[in-house]
């Protein structure tokens, strides 16, 4: 069961996972939700992925949330009214909530976890559009849990696609999950590429924006960003030797692990037949990824004082 987590560095952050398909995302996701839950922390985890499925079942949930594209009215491509961000850069109204204030069945939670889900396309039928809306609202939600801000985890689909769409601009730290594979590495790589470009001001394409204050409202937000950086987590290293030589290939790009997870057979079992996801040594390496986490807060808020 959670602490009180008046005072801890993380509350209020947000954290967003990327990385290339079949990375590891969601397992990574799943385990620093339950050691951020174990450090004292009230965790938020939304599922941004607009494709994949199975986190509820990952942490044991007896149902999956109802969609909160349903909450917010629907996407606009079906005649609702949530936009993508890239033609429409205005905040969704009412993205700010409350989990006492909506309807219980758009979450679910269970010691100190609750878990959304901003939309499934695959529901939606042939024809539905882009997922773009999903993106709005993953750039744009912000809950309060008890009146506690507490820790928010988004769990964004595979690629680049959202970040993009500008949903990076929101977060406070991006964490790219980097498997064994060239793939991810040079992944890592654009991601730390692009986010540095952004903190630099480069602004985003408006070519495409016919109107005025959507062109300055677009550039607004990504002047405004609030991303402290980027850091990356290794998974489904196999042996030593394979996280010597990712760390050197991260390395010569400037980038430094702050934590890895080693291959475990039996997680991907539990993802197949749909099973709370274990691992013991994947647990403990999360408490640690936690830890290095805090630790970069720390740090990035010593350094604006």
């Amino acid at each position: 069961m959670f602490n009180n987590c008046d005072g801890k560095s993380l509350n209020g952050t947000r954290i967003g996972f990327f990385g290339k398909g079949g990375s590891g995302k969601s397992t990574v996701a799943v385990l620093l939700a339950r050691a951020l839950r174990d450090q004292g922390y009230h965790v938020c985890l939304l599922d941004a992925d607009s494709t994949n499925v199975g986190l509820s079942k990952a942490f044991g949930f007896d149902r999956s949330p109802a969609p909160l594209l349903e909450y917010f009215g629907g996407m606009v491509f079906s005649g609702g009214s949530v936009t993508c961000p890239v033609d429409d850069p205005t905040p969704l109204p009412g993205a700010e909530i409350s989990l006492d204030t909506i309807p219980p069945k758009f979450f679910v939670q269970r010691d100190g976890i609750t878990l959304l889900t901003a939309g499934k396309i695959g529901e939606l039928g042939p024809g539905a559009g882009c997922d773009g809306p999903v993106s709005k609202i993953a750039r744009d939600l912000r809950i309060h849990i008890d009146q506690y801000p507490g820790v928010t985890l988004i769990d964004f689909k595979a690629g680049f696609e959202d970040s993009a769409r500008g949903a990076i601009t929101s977060l406070d730290w991006a964490i790219v999950i980097v498997d064994p594979t060239l793939a991810a590495i040079e992944m890592a790589s654009n991601f730390c590429d692009m986010v540095a470009r952004l903190k630099a001001l480069e602004l985003p394409a408006t070519m495409h924006l016919e109107s005025p204050e959507l062109i300055e409202l677009a550039n607004q937000i990504f002047i405004e960003a609030r991303i402290n950086g980027v850091l990356s987590v290794l998974n489904k290293v196999q042996n030593p030797e394979m996280e010597e030589y990712l760390r050197k290939e991260l390395s010569a790009r400037s980038i430094e692990p702050i934590g890895v997870i080693f291959d475990d057979p039996s997680m991907s079992i539990t993802w197949l037949k749909g099973r709370p996801l274990k691992g013991i040594e994947a647990g403990q390496e999360a408490q640690n990824i936690a830890k290095a986490l805090e630790a970069s807060e720390v740090l990035v808020n010593e350094v604006e004082i």
